[in-house]
């Protein structure tokens, strides 16, 4: 399961970055599903990092 959330996570963010650098050398304003998606991927990486930095100092105490 765990190798299917970042399969998707990763297709998800290339598409995303791909889509978006396209938009600025055409210059053309990104349509709010990229912005949407894009915010919605930066805090799913915030959350996973607090996650995974909670429960590394949780082994040390």
């Amino acid at each position: 399961m765990t190798a299917f959330a970042a399969l998707t996570y990763g297709f998800l963010a290339s598409f995303i970055l791909s889509a978006a650098s396209r938009n600025v050398k055409l210059q053309r304003a990104h349509p709010p599903v990229l912005i949407y998606v894009g915010y919605m991927l930066c805090g799913l990486s915030l959350g996973a990092s607090v996650i995974l930095g909670v429960m590394a100092v949780r082994q040390f105490i």
